[in-house]
């Protein structure tokens, strides 16, 4: 009898689903394939602080669902972070951390620092293992200094003196690397990060619109919306768009007459 008792499941790797899946496809199911992101988000340290910069467009597949949203979100009062992939993730995400900054401040008293927003974000996405899908560039100023970090969706993490992220990100990261130097002043560190952006902009096809940035110091946060609009509507009618009535022909016109059903105990209700 004891050799008839199931034994329990050894510890490794269970294939069972792969084979089922792999049987499913040869029956003709389609598997659902992963939506492609598109955003050019970037970061760099100048000599006072920290400068953001991210696009405004934000895309449903090959569609432009929102031609000026915001990709800077606020995570205390002087730190900020810039997101990239799901939108959805990376506004719950960076919300909850936000959230969970501000009860910090409550119970210390104290300025957030921006290490602990970076443990707070990467210990999150690493327990979803890659499946929150927020690409992060965070930035700010805090007690220690100006700080810049990259969070990837599965929870690695960078410290870098200039960054980029997004489907755009290589053609800003040329741009970095090309004119950043250490010792950049306010002015020219808004202008790198502008002209990063616009380098995205303008050779991915996922970002797109205008240009916001932030910039952090030790004297305060200055988010700058649409600082740059580099693709203004060339043909705006004064009188507007309107659109009469006719203008579009009705084919054909089917009204049908709905009669009312009486449930059976309508009917005794309606019979006492």
């Amino acid at each position: 009898m004891a050799g008839s008792m199931e034994l329990p499941a050894k510890g490794g790797f269970s294939f069972d689903l792969c084979r089922r899946n792999a049987m499913l496809e040869k029956s003709g199911l389609k598997m659902p394939g992963f939506l492609k992101t598109g955003t050019t988000i970037v970061g760099l340290v100048f000599k006072d602080g920290v400068v953001l910069g991210a696009d405004t467009r934000a895309t449903e597949g090959p569609i432009v669902a929102d031609k000026n949203c915001e990709k800077i979100h606020f995570m205390a009062p002087n730190i900020y972070c810039c997101g990239a992939g799901t939108a959805a993730d990376t506004e719950a995400v960076t919300d909850m951390v936000s959230s969970q900054l501000q009860l910090h401040r409550y119970a210390t008293s104290r300025e957030s620092r921006v290490v602990t927003a970076l443990t707070l974000l990467k210990t999150h996405l690493f327990n979803y293992q890659g499946h929150v899908s927020a690409a992060l560039v965070l930035g700010g100023v805090d007690v220690t200094g100006p700080h810049l970090h990259t969070v990837y969706p599965h929870g690695s993490t960078d410290t870098l003196p200039f960054a980029t992220m997004g489907s755009g990100s290589l053609a800003a990261m040329s741009v970095f690397e090309s004119k950043y130097k250490e010792g950049l002043n306010r002015e020219e560190g808004i202008q790198l990060v502008a002209d990063a952006i616009l380098a995205g902009i303008f050779n991915d096809l996922g970002s797109g619109s205008n240009v916001d940035v932030c910039v952090i110091t030790r004297g305060g946060t200055e988010y700058l919306r649409n600082h740059e609009e580099p693709n203004p509507r060339t043909y705006v009618s004064s009188k507007g768009f309107s659109f009469t009535r006719g203008h579009t022909e009705v084919l054909s016109t089917k009204i049908t007459q709905l009669a009312p059903v009486v449930a059976e105990g309508d009917a005794m209700e309606e019979g006492l």
